[in-house]
């Protein structure tokens, strides 16, 4: 090996920022409150851009904020996109939760493990439809998507880039809708179902989608067998499942279908939700499903009780309570998500009496469930018990 191989590259001087005590995320010069500064460090070595971006896309994501105000440098190839790439590559991926009260445009956003959180900047929109009304939301990739109805323009959807930390307006669905069903995979986003809202009124969906914060556009799937509002969507055995819902007749339904990505088709799985105890019947919001290592299962909001999903025998299996109040509000303002290898549950605290929740009292919860197991170890959450006091509007968890 040649000795001038391990030379260091020269050395660079740095541009550095002194950051005022509110960074502003919008990382516009003028309302930043950052001040560049130059610095001559004459000890620093330059690392090649390979292995510089190497150690960056493995920093923590929720520390991504610091590097925005680092330098130029950073600031740019955070924007480009290019440490996501690199983290899908090397398989680094973290879970960030993101909610949104009732009633306004906020959105925090916190770490997996619930010790970090940060207020995202504002949704820009000014529409008092969209503020005031029902939101939906999933996570593709790095985007955050959040579909509601403005009064000029309808149904609506506006993305936050973490890339950029901006929210962008668009790209809107092929066909507008509401009360859809809808999951992630990879770096995908899909929905399915609900009520279209066209030009010529209102009407039950069978259509789907898919989004990709690639192209930043929709693509339109294979409709499925049942059209379907208030249903539920999950990932599982690589299939998207489209659960349980109201038909145009706003029937309910017990059926399930999975759409299958190599055969692009839907099967239709009959009676996915029907059980001895007849969930669907007393059942107002949509099905609260989730899938921790390719299992599925649901949180019963009649009787606050976790069920798995058995495969082979298309029925459910009991697993014990959950330490929440869904049924308070039947089923709306829960959150039940999956979280890695564990399920997240968010609700109102089961020491809440009915009638007595004032919108206070709301607490989250994590927990490891095992098919085959006989008692669930659920885990509240330090510093969150009783404390969030606000009716949880959205909820969903990103991994990117």
């Amino acid at each position: 090996m040649a000795a001038d191989s391990f030379l260091m590259p020269p050395c660079r001087k740095i541009r550095i920022c002194k950051a005022k005590r509110e960074p502003n995320l919008n990382h516009s010069d003028s309302s930043s409150g950052v001040e560049p500064q130059d610095a001559d460090y004459p000890y620093v070595p330059q690392l090649c851009d390979e292995l510089e971006n190497l150690i960056l896309a493995r920093f923590p994501r929720s520390e991504y904020w610091k590097l925005y105000l680092l330098n130029k440098h950073f600031l740019q190839i955070l924007k480009s996109g290019e440490l996501f790439k690199i983290r899908r590559q090397i398989g680094f991926k973290e879970s960030s939760i993101f909610m949104s009260a009732s009633g306004c445009n906020s959105w925090w956003a916190f770490d997996r493990l619930f010790k970090c959180c940060r207020k995202l900047p504002e949704l820009p929109s000014r529409d008092v439809c969209f503020i005031g009304g029902d939101k939906e939301s999933l996570c593709a990739g790095s985007h955050l998507i959040v579909s509601g109805r403005e009064i000029t323009d309808g149904n609506v959807v506006w993305r936050f880039e973490l890339e950029t930390s901006k929210w962008i307006k668009g790209p809107f669905m092929i066909d507008p809708r509401c009360l859809f069903a809808s999951a992630t995979c990879g770096t995908f986003g899909f929905v399915a179902g609900g009520i279209g809202m066209g030009l010529i009124g209102t009407n039950v969906l069978n259509s789907a989608e898919k989004y990709s914060p690639e192209t930043k556009s929709w693509e339109s799937l294979p409709c499925m067998h049942k059209q379907r509002k208030l249903c539920s969507g999950c990932f599982m055995d690589n299939k998207f499942y489209v659960i349980g819902g109201k038909d145009e007749n706003n029937n309910e339904l017990t059926c399930g279908e999975a759409y299958n990505q190599d055969k692009n088709t839907w099967e239709l799985i009959p009676d996915m939700l029907k059980d001895d105890d007849n969930q669907v019947a007393t059942q107002q919001s949509p099905p609260l499903l989730a899938v921790v290592n390719n299992e599925l299962y649901s949180l019963k909001t009649s009787s606050n009780e976790l069920r798995v999903y058995i495969k082979n025998s298309n029925t459910w299996k009991k697993l014990g309570a959950v330490p929440v109040r869904a049924d308070l509000h039947k089923g709306w303002g829960v959150a039940f998500k999956s979280l890695g290898n564990e399920l997240l549950v968010i609700g109102f605290s089961s020491s809440i009496s009915s009638g007595n929740d004032n919108g206070k009292g709301m607490t989250i919860y994590t927990c490891k469930p095992e098919p085959e197991s006989k008692e669930l170890q659920w885990r509240c959450i330090e510093g969150y018990k009783d404390r969030l006091n606000f009716f949880l509007l959205n909820c969903c968890v990103m991994v990117a």
